[in-house]
């Protein structure tokens, strides 16, 4: 049936024409070996395809059939552009070593773009597209040679057999096999990977296929209910960064709809949307962003004078958020709240937007995972210019960009005035390209035309202020009373008390600097429980104890130890004159962390006395056979910035009858594990236990 491809193949357009440029069989009939030269009309533009100077573009494909290991193995390479572009298949299909009437299908591919006329990363996507639709077409083909094959009533080929057995057997004859359904070939690859699938070629009902657990690929309605559309490759991303979350962030994984939108800020290039979410994570933990919604009440200035708010759901059941920002007093706002407290606002509002997006999908039955605004300028003047208001604006921006990425499905600007221009130019940069092709813009009363606001909103749901029926419970807004104005000291104050409301405490480490926390216990069999975050670098956490207690801190020579500052404090504690053994001693042994683990772990006290909890940075070893530094090594510490990391962390003393064997047992004590759970053992001989989960 795959042969049956070749010279051309009708299912396949872009496979113009093919040509036999080796072929090779042994003696005895068992190995057949064809080697070709394909040629390819690449859906690419035609403008790329006039500075590349060509039309068409060909492949090597070599197909290696074993009759007698009953394997065929497929490789192919591109000759075209192959000293600017290197791209290599392998394919296989092999019979199930537990069961040899089944067949299994592999395929993995490598691409390696060096140069190519300054349009590199549009021919990266050009490849993956072409690879992505090969795939998926790859089930149809074999499926369409099977039943073209059944029509003409080749059904079995018999099993090759040495020349000399086929003699002895010439005589009778072969049992009638039944035909073979057509192979599945698996929907999920990825560049520079492989996937694998282990099909039944017997007839044989559903449920006595090879069941897949959910690790290794999604199931297809929960993708169609909850995530839409996902190439093979988009899906093969969403599971590795969902691995890759599990085995660094336990006890805390975001859904998978929050992952995805992630992946799809970053084009689905792993490393990138690792990085983002990673600070995300740590920045939402810091901040307690999770109980945003059930924690913080917004100040009565906020209800009474922020214009803003959820009004029913657009054409596509999308929540609908109303902003009337013409009509608010963004000065008055930052001179009465701050810029902290507006902050924290719109943070609630987007938490609302995924809220409202969960409920939307079970509504309507299919995934919505973003909402649409609609921003009303009447009203907007030079007053929305004022610059403290501007500055907050821009940090409100980045701050919803970094961390909400994907989350705006549609942006509707309505009544843009003369001065909107002004405000465009000074936003527009802070805003990403991708969210920046939402935005649909219209001065006066365009959006009552064609293309406008009824394209995109039910005529019973639009505004009253803009035209419509629907009673709009949004805040009409207004200037805010100069009496409720704040100095920017008492604002400046409240700033800090607003974001210092965590739990968790930043703090510096420098290369021969670590950061040490002092813990006096007086009881014996208490706890020490700690979760950090290593949010830059790699350190390695110690546990010390010591009978005396170590001197107060002093500032350190550098300026930055000892104080607490925007990038986190750092303090030393050992003296140096201490010696360990002596002065103090080990009770854990060093764990070395890495940049963008999270790390929960508890220690059961033996002694009294004091325990300091260090965090030092990491100094990769060096390579045993040879003074030389590794590679690894050099680009290991290349990625450290002057030797600095960063830790998040928070630390808590229970009562040993507090403690039941359990991180998710410290609710009790308001310790702010509560989503936390992972077993902690006892060691009989030290009366001392280490519980450490990644």
């Amino acid at each position: 049936a795959y042969e049956r491809r070749f010279p051309t193949c009708p299912l396949i357009p872009m496979f113009v024409d093919s040509d036999i440029i080796n072929e090779h069989k042994n003696e005895d009939g068992s190995i057949h070996v064809i080697e070709r030269r394909c040629k390819l009309d690449i859906d690419a533009p035609r403008l790329l395809k006039k500075i590349a100077g060509v039309d068409y573009v060909y492949f090597i494909q070599k197909n290696s059939l074993n009759r007698r290991e009953r394997t065929l193995h497929i490789e192919a390479h591109n000759e075209t552009f192959s000293s600017r572009v290197i791209i290599k298949e392998h394919c296989s299909y092999t019979v199930h070593p537990d069961n040899e009437d089944w067949t299994c299908f592999e395929q993995s591919a490598s691409l390696d773009i060096r140069s190519f006329f300054g349009f590199e990363s549009t021919v990266e996507k050009i490849a993956m597209k072409q690879y992505t639709s090969s795939i998926k077409k790859g089930k149809e083909i074999i499926e369409y040679y099977l039943k073209q094959l059944e029509r003409e009533g080749i059904t079995f080929v018999p099993r090759w057999t040495p020349p000399d057995a086929h003699k002895l057997k010439c005589g009778t004859s072969q049992p009638r096999q039944p035909a073979s359904p057509a192979i599945n070939i698996p929907d999920s690859a990825a560049k520079e990977g492989s996937s694998s699938k282990e099909i039944p070629s017997t007839s044989s009902s559903p449920s006595e296929a090879t069941a897949e657990t959910p690790d290794d690929k999604l199931d297809a309605d929960y993708i169609k209910r909850y995530l839409g559309d996902l190439t093979p490759i988009q899906e093969s991303c969403l599971i590795r960064l969902r691995q890759w979350l599990q085995e660094t962030h336990k006890g805390k994984i975001p859904k998978d709809e929050h992952i995805l939108r992630f992946l799809r800020a970053r084009d689905f290039n792993i490393d990138k949307a690792r990085e983002i979410l990673c600070q995300s994570l740590t920045w939402r933990k810091q901040h307690q962003v999770d109980y945003i919604l059930d924690t913080w009440n917004p100040p009565q200035v906020l209800q009474d004078y922020y214009a803003g708010g959820w009004h029913h759901h657009d054409k596509d059941g999308r929540p609908l958020y109303v902003l009337r920002l013409g009509q608010m007093d963004t000065k008055g706002l930052v001179r009465a709240l701050g810029e902290e407290a507006l902050l924290r606002y719109v943070l609630s509002i987007n938490e609302e937007g995924l809220r409202r997006c969960e409920e939307n999908t079970k509504v309507f039955g299919r995934p919505i995972s973003s909402w649409t605004c609609l921003v009303d300028l009447e009203g907007l003047n030079m007053r929305h210019l004022w610059r403290p208001g501007v500055k907050a604006l821009l940090r409100i921006i980045e701050v919803v960009e970094a961390n909400y990425p994907e989350t705006l499905g549609r942006l509707l600007i309505l009544r843009a005035p003369r001065v909107f221009p002004v405000l465009w130019t000074l936003v527009s940069p802070f805003i990403d390209d991708n969210t920046r092709k939402k935005f649909l813009i219209y001065a006066g009363n365009d959006y009552q035309g064609p293309g406008g606001l009824l394209d995109y909103i039910d005529k019973e749901i639009i505004p009253d202020f803009l035209g419509g029926e629907c009673m709009c419970e949004v805040p009409e807004g207004g200037l805010v009373p100069k009496s409720l104005y704040r100095t920017a000291e008492e604002l400046e104050n409240e700033d800090i008390r607003l974001w210092t409301e965590t739990i968790y405490q930043s703090a510096s480490v420098f290369k021969g600097a670590p950061h040490e926390v002092l813990i006096q216990i007086v009881d014996a069999s208490s706890v020490i429980t700690w979760d950090f975050d290593v949010c830059k670098g790699d350190i390695v956490f110690n546990i010390f104890h010591s009978k005396r207690a170590p001197q107060p801190p002093k500032k350190d020579s550098l300026g930055a130890h000892s104080i607490t500052s925007p990038g986190g404090n750092n303090v030393q504690l050992i003296d140096k004159v201490w010696q360990l053994g002596r002065d103090y001693s080990m009770v854990e042994s060093p764990l070395i962390c890495k940049e963008g683990e999270s790390v929960q772990g508890s220690h059961v006290t033996r002694w009294p006395g004091f325990y300091i909890l260090q965090w030092k940075f990491h100094n990769m070893p060096a390579c045993a056979t040879t003074n030389l530094p590794r590679v690894d090594d050099v680009l290991a510490s290349l990625q450290v910035s002057s030797h600095k990391c960063k830790v998040m962390y928070y630390t808590e003393v229970i009562g040993s009858e507090d403690f039941r064997g359990s991180m998710t047992s410290l609710e009790s004590s308001h310790s702010g594990f509560s989503q936390l759970s992972a077993a902690t053992t006892s060691s009989s001989q030290s009366h001392s236990s280490s519980m450490i989960s990644r």
